[in-house]
């Protein structure tokens, strides 16, 4: 006889458990209170679904700085280039860019969440529009989950509900509590990939968009991460993809303090920055220096550049000393904004925390603690930088917890 196994959360992780279990001969219910499944994964990556990393088990791994090594086991099953021919199976046709980052040929998010909905009604899994309230368990085994409209019996559960960032689609902590009342340790929550605050220049430079910057992170004034790109100045602080990026390196908020650097002119060495400048300076000799920086940068990154040079703005820039150029030239390569911390977790991309990983066996995503339930996706205590990684921890550990909770029992 077939083992039942109910699915409770329809996105990345919850699909791809739910496609697992039934290939396996599982009659699986898959539980989702949303309309659509993947309502998140469809937003994912501006829309186009960073869909995993062409990558091998060892770059997966130096790519997950919470908990890594507890996904060696499913990685080391089901790596970047895995999912990638999974994907391709299913009829989605793949490309890699930049950083080894794979999205759909077609650059829509939806053709990958519609992919895994055919392939579930194909295996005849059963899509449920309910919410979760509770497990159902019996001595320390989990037999069935309590929906909102009825009961569904189990021989196993999988819990893949998400984290708590864009509660909006549908991520509202809910498999936590579950999981909680089960006996599991859910550790703080936090965003990481979030939106930072700042200490008021974001304001003052509020709509700014810089590209093609670079970007370095201190912590108590030790580098700790650089990178390329664009970033965007708020009304709170700093965002963008660089933002996004560089706040996953950013752990330790209540006890060190963080700042960035930004180069606002990556491509030029300080020497020819330095030839720049002075062919700037020769053009508009006779001008105010306030005047004089409109080849050089956007309106709105002038007064602040003028007022942190420490140059008089009226000083005509003919009487510039040398200092003071090279002063500008510092500030142009190093242009520092100090982190207040990041912004809320409902802000963030992925949740940083969750049900602790020393309560789930690494190889099948079972709980140690709960006979038959298993966990998968965001729901866990690890999480990934940008490029694809964390769509990768969901398809991995969704398919382990898949394969496991199939299994005959012995």
């Amino acid at each position: 006889m077939s083992k039942r196994i109910t699915v409770v959360g329809g996105g990345a992780a919850g699909m791809m458990a739910a496609v697992t279990a039934a290939q396996r001969g599982a009659c699986v219910t898959l539980l989702e209170p949303n309309e659509r499944l993947g309502k998140k994964l469809n937003i994912t990556g501006k829309g186009r679904c960073n869909v995993t990393n062409n990558a091998d088990l060892q770059t997966l791994l130096s790519n997950v700085p919470r908990n890594g090594k507890f996904l060696y086991s499913v990685f080391s099953r089901f790596d970047g280039r895995d999912a990638m021919a999974f994907f391709e199976d299913l009829g989605v046709p793949l490309k890699t860019e930049r950083g080894n980052r794979v999205f759909p040929v077609s650059d829509r998010a939806f053709d990958v969440s519609a992919a895994l909905e055919r392939r579930l009604k194909a295996l005849g899994v059963s899509i449920v529009r309910d919410r979760a309230v509770s497990l159902t368990l019996t001595d320390g085994a989990v037999r069935g989950v309590k929906g909102e409209r009825r009961d569904y019996p189990s021989d196993a559960v999988i819990l893949a509900t998400g984290g708590v960032s864009y509660p909006a689609t549908g991520s509202t902590g809910e498999g936590h509590r579950m999981a909680a009342e089960a006996g599991h340790t859910v550790t703080s929550l936090r965003g990481s990939l979030v939106p930072l605050r700042d200490f008021g220049v974001g304001r003052r430079m509020q709509g700014l968009s810089l590209r093609n910057v670079g970007l370095t992170v201190f912590e108590n004034d030790k580098k700790i991460y650089t990178d390329f790109g664009e970033l965007l100045f708020t009304h709170f602080g700093v965002s963008g993809p660089l933002i996004l990026s560089a706040s996953a390196h950013m752990r330790h908020f209540e006890k060190k303090a963080y700042r960035i650097e930004i180069d606002l002119k990556p491509a030029l060495d300080e020497q020819q920055l330095d030839k720049r400048l002075l062919s700037d300076f020769t053009k508009y000799a006779n001008s105010d220096f306030c005047n004089a920086l409109d080849d050089l940068l956007p309106q709105k990154l002038i007064p602040v550049m003028v007022e942190w040079s420490e140059i008089p703005p009226h000083e005509k820039v003919h009487d510039l000393t040398k200092e003071q150029r090279r002063g500008l030239l510092r500030l142009l390569k190093h242009f520092p904004v100090a982190i207040a911390g990041p912004c809320p977790v409902t802000d963030a991309i992925v949740t940083s925390g969750g049900v602790k990983v020393g309560e789930i066996d690494p190889k099948t995503m079972e709980s140690k603690l709960v006979k038959d339930l298993y966990f998968a996706g965001e729901l866990i205590d690890v999480d990934a930088y940008t490029g694809g990684f964390n769509l990768q921890i969901a398809w991995a550990t969704g398919r382990a917890a898949g394969e496991a909770a199939a299994a005959p029992v012995e």
